[in-house]
């Protein structure tokens, strides 16, 4: 069913959106892009899988009412229809607009209430990744991997090298496994910040004082990117995420290598906060 409403959706909107030859391929949006970003996870393929649903039956709703409002302006104008009816009460017609929206509705609650469940529901985590929001970088520990720990912060427009996204680069960026069931835990140091990566169908709050928790499984290598999705204060805009998904053994190699560069960085976080107001001060 899945796949005749994908098909069904994908001819209903050929000819309005149009995709560059890069867009989507990258883990990240594209200029003038409509549509979703490729899903490079379970959760968000299931995520576009009920928006394309959803958009198959808005559009039959606005078709169907627009069908209907034409059919009473030509039908039941003072031209056509000099004598209008008195009819105040039509039970039948009265059941169907009652029943018909219910249908809808339960159509549309069953598959959301599903969805919210896979998403919520921690599928047997192989590894756990712990995410903290500060104003305004994002630091990240690997507690089952030698509780590797580091902060994750934006490279100012001036140090970008060829190939870097502006505004999406970061100094030190989150590397996981493919295939892998990662339990993600999430909270904050300050304020209320968000965890976001469109790609992978991520978006959950980091709240001070209490741990939020997710998971995530990519299903393949490459860059996914996101941002700070809560309005967190004057460099909200300067809190990217950059996921590098690499191979299991490539994600083993990586443990080993990121266990000696940030073994004594004792002084990541004050370096984090002079890069961050580095970089507000470009914008």
């Amino acid at each position: 069913m899945h796949k005749t409403v994908g098909y069904l959706t994908s001819a209903l909107v050929f000819g309005v959106l149009f995709k560059s030859g890069r867009a989507l391929a990258d883990g990240r949006s594209e200029p003038w892009q409509m549509w979703f970003q490729e899903a490079a996870s379970p959760t968000m393929e299931r995520i576009v899988e009920f928006h394309n649903l959803l958009f198959v039956m808005e559009v039959g709703i606005v078709v169907l009412v627009l069908a209907i409002m034409g059919y009473i302006i030509i039908k039941f104008n003072a031209k056509s229809n000099p004598v209008p009816s008195k009819t105040t009460h039509n039970t039948l017609l009265e059941v169907i607009w009652t029943a018909v929206p219910v249908v809808i509705l339960i159509t549309i609650a069953v598959p959301s209430l599903k969805l919210l469940y896979y998403a919520d529901a921690i599928q047997d985590a192989e590894m756990t990744l712990k995410v903290t929001g500060n104003q305004w970088f994002w630091s990240y520990t690997y507690p089952d991997n030698g509780d590797i720990k580091f902060d994750s912060v934006i490279i100012p427009t001036e140090e970008l090298k060829k190939g870097q996204p502006r505004l999406l680069s970061v100094d030190n960026e989150v590397v996981l496994p493919v295939q892998t069931n990662i339990r993600l835990l999430l909270t904050s140091n300050d304020v209320i910040h968000n965890w976001a990566v469109p790609s992978l169908g991520l978006k959950l709050d980091t709240t001070p004082g209490r741990t939020n928790e997710t998971w995530v499984s990519i299903n393949k290598e490459g860059s996914y990117y996101g941002m700070c999705s809560e309005l967190c204060g004057v460099n909200h805009g300067f809190m990217p995420i950059h996921i590098r998904a690499v191979s299991k053994s490539d994600f083993v190699a990586w443990t080993k290598m990121a266990k000696k560069k940030f073994a004594a960085n004792e002084n990541n976080e004050s370096r984090a906060i002079q890069v961050v107001n580095a970089a507000a001060a470009t914008r």
